[in-house]
């Protein structure tokens, strides 16, 4: 039942069986339908989230109303506006689900209690804010430097099959140009 989340600690942590309950016990587990909102903007992030099934997105929306996608955060990924959870400060950003899924969650209190009573994970989170500061600064430079088919076929092979389960407009957001850009892009490579 939990067995996704507990590999998930394994890639940067061993935790002995008992760890491995005891962590357990401080996330939450719920259902979250398509189109729910985690978080709006001008919200305070009050959780951290994990994906167990389905996909949510991370935006902003500008002044004219366009949405400008930060990530995609399928099955087996963590999602926070960190900015946000650690300042206690509203977010100019939005979660999202994209399909009906199941996410595991922790508030920072809680998070806090986890990190003094299994110190372990103090690494584990140290390796994730890592690990998405590195996704993060890859995507700014791809947004600068790459054009929008060398940034498509990056979102190809970072998120494989993810294009058969999102709508095409989110991937378009994503990627910086328009949805129908983004077809005439797929018709001429064949997709």
């Amino acid at each position: 039942m939990h067995q996704l989340i507990l590999n998930n600690f394994a890639l940067h942590i061993a935790l002995a069986p008992a760890e491995q309950e005891q962590a357990l016990a401080f996330f939450q587990l719920k259902e979250v339908k398509k189109r729910k909102w985690l978080l709006n903007a001008g919200e305070t992030e009050r959780y951290v989230y994990f994906v167990k099934r389905g996909c949510l997105r991370m935006f902003y929306t500008d002044k004219s109303g366009e949405d400008h996608i930060i990530g995609f955060y399928p099955e087996n990924w963590w999602v926070c506006d960190i900015v946000s959870f650690f300042n206690a400060k509203p977010s100019a950003n939005a979660i999202q689900a994209l399909e009906d899924g199941e996410v595991y969650y922790v508030s920072l209190p809680r998070l806090e209690e986890l990190l003094q009573t299994i110190p372990k994970f103090e690494r584990f989170f140290r390796i994730l804010t890592q690990n998405g500061f590195e996704l993060f600064q890859r995507r700014i430079t791809s947004q600068l430097y790459k054009t929008a088919e060398e940034r498509y076929l990056e979102f190809r092979m970072r998120h494989p099959g993810l294009e058969q389960r999102i709508a095409q407009k989110h991937i378009a957001g994503y990627l910086g140009i328009t949805p129908a850009f983004l077809s005439m892009m797929r018709k001429e490579k064949g997709v």
